[in-house]
């Protein structure tokens, strides 16, 4: 389904991401250390201030004229809408664009009930194949660069579920697989069984729950994807170092989880084409050793 004519060549070509800015190799491809989530592009409004199937796309297409190169999403974001305005936006899409997304959870008519407030996973291999098909449609894609399990289901044994990935990949269906929501054990057994690519948690300075889930990942050459990287709630040392640069925090918290890792690779995510630039300006911020030691030693 990917076409390799009538590519476009004008605000789509690389502009250069920022001079320092390093890369990091996530599923086979070479991309900057910062992406773009694409969770809250339905959120994105048009001029009478109502949410917009083309400000959505107009903002998928800003990150990409930024220098986005690695793009995350998931067939729950919308109930398939992210998924198909990013195909709009962008494809047929350039060589150096890595696409993401996640099967696992369910959403809308296909949500189950939960009392006891679990995530509504749903990890069973036909249900994760159905997915990815879904997922492919909607990409206009033969095959997905990288799929990640969005969270492990509970009700199903998880070597059963990381299996039909296997199965997805080994059918041309998938290139890589990627995991979300979990921990060193459930990365351990995976790794077991397939090359992991890439891990993708909840983590910022004030959550730092996933601290070990790094050090694995730095340690086995898997990208860290963490998600919600600007939330940073009522942080006075973030706030400190934000102040010192004259940026925002969220901004100093970008440039933070840059400086922690050389695994870490943020995809912040946003509805507004001004904090999307806001956030891509993070990568620019030099923050001193003495910032980076300050902001490693406190949490919020």
């Amino acid at each position: 389904m990917q076409e390799a004519a009538n590519r476009p060549t004008t605000s789509l070509e690389p502009l250069g991401y920022r001079a320092g800015m390093s890369t990091i190799e996530v599923a086979g491809k070479e991309v900057p250390r910062l992406g773009f989530g694409a969770m809250r592009v339905m959120g994105a409004l048009g001029s009478d201030g109502k949410p917009d199937r083309e400000a959505s796309r107009a903002l998928i297409r800003r990150a990409v004229e930024l220098g986005a190169r690695f793009i995350d999403t998931a067939n729950i974001y919308g109930d398939g809408y992210s998924e198909e305005v990013i195909a709009e936006a962008l494809h047929p899409y350039a060589d150096d664009l890595l696409i993401a997304t996640k099967g696992g959870l369910v959403g809308g008519a296909a949500r189950r009930p939960n009392p006891d407030g679990r995530p509504n996973t749903d990890g069973r291999p036909d249900s994760l194949k159905q997915a990815c098909e879904a997922s492919l449609r909607r990409l206009r894609l033969d095959t997905i660069d990288l799929y990640q399990l969005h969270a492990p289901d509970p009700d199903v044994p998880f070597e059963e579920s990381i299996g039909a990935l296997i199965e997805l990949r080994d059918e041309g269906k998938i290139r890589h697989i990627g995991l979300s929501n979990l921990g060193r054990r459930q990365i351990a057994a995976a790794s077991a069984l397939t090359p992991i690519a890439s891990v993708q948690n909840r983590y910022n300075h004030d959550d730092r729950a996933s601290e070990g889930v790094i050090d694995m990942c730095e340690e086995h050459g898997i990208a860290f994807l963490p998600w919600g990287p600007v939330q940073v709630g009522d942080d006075t040392a973030v706030a400190g170092v934000a102040e010192k640069h004259g940026v925002s925090t969220q901004q100093a918290a970008l440039a933070w989880l840059l400086a922690r890792s050389s695994t870490m690779l943020p995809i912040p995510g946003t509805s507004s084409i001004a904090h999307l630039e806001q956030n891509v300006a993070a990568a620019d911020i030099a923050l001193d050793p003495g910032d980076v030691e300050l902001l490693n030693a406190t949490a919020g």
